[in-house]
């Protein structure tokens, strides 16, 4: 092969869902790819996360990119009905506050997700439990060099490449060397987040109970709104429930360079004693049978007013860190990935900056504003005073004030880009 016909080459830092995304679009626009990931190994077994939405065209996309489309259908169960109840925790009673039946979204368990990706992509792209260091742009700004640290050894190597991708989620140290002063925002509250696995139980009392109480589990994404507190609840594949419930607390220490905490026994024996003062006894329960729930704190940040520079891009949480309340964060990855590699394929490696500055003009305008929506929405169901309104109270709000819960009022909705069209 001619130098002229070398492929051009991306590092891509990171390895969750917009890192194997990319990996996937850019070796569909003819790059070679190189996966630096500080995880020491592809998740297995136990799985680690939780679940989490995908809107239409984030399975499309998705099923572009596996070899076998009709395993994303069989690895997820429906969301085809967006519903906000308001909970009276006092009365033990629920009502429906607003529904929306043409949700059309799927559910997802992110460690199933993630093995669907990594699974349909070449062998040896990863680099496992290396972790990144520092990235040199070249002076004629032609090529990016990376230097990783191999955790088992300490051994320090470098990888050449033509585009270095950001993935490299929320707490971006590539974000951090583009713009030194940008600082997360803590939004005030804390999530619960936990799987209840009920395989084997499916006819407990447990389970008996949280299906009368919410008879459309299995294609229903359930909203809880209480006093300054609200809950998501929703089905996943093979016999799990997912569910989240977000507290008003202090902005914690974040220890190990994660947004997620284990749960000690003590906080989490607090918490149960909370739930049963605030919510219905069929969800208290589920919380309850749930091993190992984790805290994630809820942070997200003023949208960055550049997503790449000279040879290095940012996609996924790492160009734009968002709350969860808009089922957003994995679609706003999964379509990053689709711009970009169309972008890169249009232009070729020869114009890489003005491949750059298409998927800025194209991503940019739209995830400001999809974060800055999540906030909105999570401020309301949180009860938080916002500019423009009163908080939001359940219990006594109109239709009108009601109709701002809609999943579908999210900024660029459905909207398809054309370079995807």
């Amino acid at each position: 092969m001619t130098d002229q016909k070398k492929k051009p080459k991306a590092v891509i830092v990171g390895g969750s869902i917009a890192g194997v995304s990319c990996a996937h679009t850019l070796i569909l626009a003819g790059w070679d790819v190189v996966v630096v990931e500080k995880s020491y190994a592809a998740p297995t077994g136990s799985p680690t996360g939780a679940g989490l939405g995908l809107d239409p065209l984030a399975l499309k996309l998705i099923q572009s990119w596996i070899k076998e489309p009709e395993l994303l259908n069989k690895a997820t169960l429906p969301l085809t009905i967006d519903q906000n109840d308001a909970i009276d925790g006092e009365k033990k009673v629920k009502w429906t506050l607003t529904r929306d039946e043409d949700f059309n979204c799927r559910a997802a368990h992110w460690a199933d997700l993630h093995a669907l990706l990594y699974n349909a992509l070449p062998p040896n792209l990863f680099l496992w439990g290396h972790h990144f260091l520092s990235f040199t742009v070249s002076s004629d700004k032609g090529s990016v060099k990376v230097k990783a640290t191999a955790h088992q050894t300490n051994e320090i190597i470098e990888i050449v490449g033509d585009l270095l991708v950001a993935a490299d989620g929320c707490l971006s140290s590539i974000r951090q060397s583009f713009v030194p002063d940008h600082k997360l925002r803590y939004s005030g509250y804390c999530a619960w987040r936990g799987v209840l696995d009920f395989s084997g139980n499916e006819n407990s009392e447990t389970i008996i109970g949280i299906r009368k109480a919410y008879p459309e589990l299995g294609k229903c994404l359930y909203f809880g709104l209480g006093s300054g507190s609200h809950t998501v609840l929703y089905e996943l594949l093979n016999q799990r429930l997912n569910w989240i419930w977000y507290v008003h607390q202090p902005e914690p220490d974040l220890k190990r360079n994660s947004m997620t905490t284990k749960a000690g026994s003590y906080m989490i024996q607090n918490m149960h004693k909370e739930a049963e003062k605030v919510w219905l006894p069929e969800f208290v329960r589920v919380i309850k049978e749930t091993r190992d729930p984790f805290i994630n704190a809820i942070y997200d940040s003023e949208p960055l007013e550049q997503i790449y520079r000279d040879n290095v891009v940012l996609v996924g949480d790492a160009a734009h860190p968002t709350t969860p309340h808009a089922v957003r964060s994995t679609n706003m990855s999964v379509l990053d990935a689709a711009v970009l590699g169309q972008c890169l394929k249009k232009w070729g490696v020869e114009n890489l900056q003005s491949a750059l500055e298409e998927y800025q003009s194209i991503r940019l305008p739209v995830v400001s504003k999809q974060v800055l929506h999540a906030r909105r929405m999570g401020r309301i169901k949180q009860g938080l005073v916002l500019p423009d309104r009163p908080s939001f109270d359940p219990k006594t709000a109109n239709s009108e004030e009601c109709q701002e819960l809609h999943q579908r009022l999210m900024p660029f909705f459905s909207d398809v880009p054309a370079i995807l069209l």
